[in-house]
């Protein structure tokens, strides 16, 4: 006869089953959804640099996107003498930026990758190799965001 178990020892068993289930589902995610650098060596790249602010989450080997499109890489991060990151990105070749474009640090997700994602200008001129994306925005850090939301809502609360 199977030994039945309580209301309490029932509900953590499926607690524990649904995290476990969590787990597994974002791992099998974040194996699918990392795109190995060697997708973007099949063609010739150009280097251009942008300049941010900060960069929280941004690694070398992240994807430099364009109209959702993945155009290609970072591949080298420093920080200038006024403590900015100067970030080396590798476009395709076949991909031309105009040079008013901007460059902005974005997340994937609330808990997914960053990356750049590139918006075009209308200039007739393209951003030469070696060049540099003028326009660049700062990574949101969520963190922040939410410590703001949260002192918001606690200033309301006191009114």
């Amino acid at each position: 006869m199977p030994e039945s178990y309580s209301k309490e020892e029932t509900y953590s068993l499926k607690i524990g089953l649904y995290a476990a289930l969590a787990i597994f589902v974002i791992g099998v995610l974040t194996f699918f959804s990392k795109k190995t650098s060697a997708e973007l060596d099949d063609g010739h790249f150009y280097e251009i640099t942008a300049r941010f602010g900060r960069t929280d989450g941004l690694l070398v080997g992240d994807k430099v996107r364009l109209a959702g499109m993945t155009v290609g890489q970072v591949v080298d991060a420093k920080l200038d003498e006024h403590f900015n990151a100067i970030m080396t990105l590798n476009v395709r070749d076949d991909v031309l930026i105009p040079d008013d474009s901007s460059a902005s640090i974005v997340s994937s997700g609330l808990m997914g990758n960053k990356y750049i994602e590139i918006e075009p200008g209308g200039s007739p001129d393209y951003i030469q190799p070696g060049g540099i994306i003028s326009y660049t925005q700062d990574a949101l850090v969520i963190e922040e965001l939410i410590d703001r939301i949260i002192s918001i809502g606690k200033a309301n609360q006191k009114k």
